[in-house]
């Protein structure tokens, strides 16, 4: 039961948006429709809801720079892009600039309504999780954020966060690629994949500190953190 969870959906084509809200109120969420992006931003500031589910193409603010402006915030809402676009570059993108996920269209609801789940409960997981130690790194992963020493606080993206995890928790392992594609991005194909790159290069410097840290690439295999 999600009676207490609110997500915003910003969708432009009436009928989608509307099927959208509708199947998703049918599992007891809580659904905020928006039809562009200026008026998701003053929802999203007004009603403080709890997971983004964001079109890309909109009028008037787009999906990315509406999560961009977000997460320049320094919010760490889920967010899960909606989108016919299926370049790489798109994927990449948005993943980047702070998505969590990216359905392209046309999708199945119960394929958006498993991706809201996982996501809510890896939310559910950073509550749980304690202050990790990590060479001479101190990672808070409930605030998703990473410090060396006496340093500023670098602040990681949900996914690098979540990424960063699960090699701490496979330390010295090797972590299966596919398996982390399946978990974190939903499946395991090739626009995830060159996303995950992308995100395994922005952990290893922003680790780069401290030399007694590596992410090795493991052909074939996945990756494995060394400390």
């Amino acid at each position: 039961m999600h009676k207490s969870i609110t997500i915003l959906l910003a969708e432009d084509e009436p009928a989608l948006g509307q099927i959208i809200k509708e199947s998703l109120e049918t599992r007891n969420f809580n659904v905020l429709l928006c039809e562009n992006g200026e008026k998701a931003k003053q929802v999203y500031q007004d009603q403080k809801p709890e997971l983004l589910v964001l079109d890309v193409m909109m009028p008037k603010k787009d999906g990315f720079t509406l999560a961009k402006e977000i997460r320049e915030e320094g919010d760490t809402i889920p967010i899960i892009f909606l989108t016919a676009k299926s370049q790489t570059k798109d994927v990449v993108e948005g993943f980047s600039i702070g998505g969590n996920d990216y359905l392209k269209k046309p999708f199945s609801m119960e394929e958006l309504i498993v991706r809201i789940n996982n996501l809510l409960n890896r939310t559910n997981l950073q509550k749980t999780s304690e202050i990790i130690t990590l060479g001479n790194f101190s990672f808070d992963f409930p605030k998703q954020t990473l410090q060396y020493k006496n340093d500023a606080v670098a602040q990681l993206t949900h996914r690098e966060a979540h990424l960063l995890f699960h090699l701490i928790k496979n330390k010295n392992q090797v972590l299966d690629r596919s398996l982390i594609l399946n978990k974190l991005w939903g499946n395991d194909d090739f626009f995830n994949a060159r996303s995950m790159d992308v995100f395994i290069s922005k952990l290893r410097k922003k680790l780069s500190a401290d030399e007694t840290i590596q992410i090795l690439n493991v052909r074939g295999f996945g990756y494995k953190l060394i400390c």
